[in-house]
């Protein structure tokens, strides 16, 4: 298969855009999980989200630049463009930690089970982190929040991914309620994962268990086979005695 040019960045740089991604993961929630932060600090963690927004940017251009077809690229990346646009859509601002999970995907074991167990544990406990911080983000502070601790958001970012939904801790703010959205999408698609890898797992197995049956009687078959011929070759030799 050849490398295209495209190829090549990916390779090079998932890694360093991992690493910035998770910068900006901690430059993120540090204000957030402590509101009593001095100035200082607030202000270098801003500058911090924004050094890895740049970097996603470049990033971005880069890809489109390097690609064959670009409007197709940009047609099938579009979380990748949503990831750039973010200082625009506050709520989704996270998505450039898809970079994080992507890396881990592509260095997930060989094995079907390896790849789904990596993808979905590694999803599913970022997701519920980077949630529960842009909820509590969203709702900290407003009249009528029922949201007011990282505690309560992460109860909540659990029973909404797990599609529970007990309802004592709901968001109340339009932000919110777009980052409630978003992972309720996020959990059926993770439900959908794990029930499409279950199913091909069982499918795998059955075709494998039949492989097997069909390779036991096919060597039935050639030793029943061989055995005849070793009886036809005894009468023979015995009538010619005759």
């Amino acid at each position: 298969m050849t490398t295209t040019r495209l190829d090549r960045w990916e390779r090079r740089t998932e890694w360093p855009l991992a690493g910035s991604a998770a910068v900006f993961l901690a430059a993120y929630a540090w204000p957030i999980l402590e509101p009593s932060l001095v100035h200082g600090w607030r202000r270098a963690c801003e500058i911090t989200v924004y050094a890895a927004w740049l970097l996603f940017a470049v990033d971005y251009t880069a890809r489109v630049v390097l690609a064959d077809r670009r409007l197709h690229f940009v047609l099938h990346h579009l979380p990748d463009l949503a990831a750039v646009a973010l200082p625009v859509l506050r709520p989704l601002r996270l998505l450039r930690l898809i970079a994080l999970i992507r890396v881990l995907n592509r260095r997930a074991t060989d094995s079907l089970q390896g790849r789904v167990a990596l993808y979905v544990s590694s999803s599913v406990v970022v997701v519920i982190f980077v949630a529960a911080l842009a909820e509590l983000d969203a709702e900290r502070g407003h009249i009528g929040a029922r949201i007011q601790t990282f505690g309560d958001a992460v109860w909540w970012a659990i029973t909404t991914v797990t599609t529970v939904g007990y309802g004592d801790r709901y968001p109340v703010t339009t932000d919110g309620r777009l980052v409630a959205v978003g992972l309720m999408l996020a959990g059926i698609a993770l439900i959908g994962v794990v029930t499409a890898s279950i199913a091909s797992w069982l499918i795998a197995n059955v075709r494998a268990a039949e492989a097997d049956t069909e390779h036991a009687l096919q060597r039935q078959i050639t030793a029943l086979h061989t055995e005849l011929l070793e009886i036809k070759a005894l009468l023979k030799a015995d009538a010619a005695d005759r």
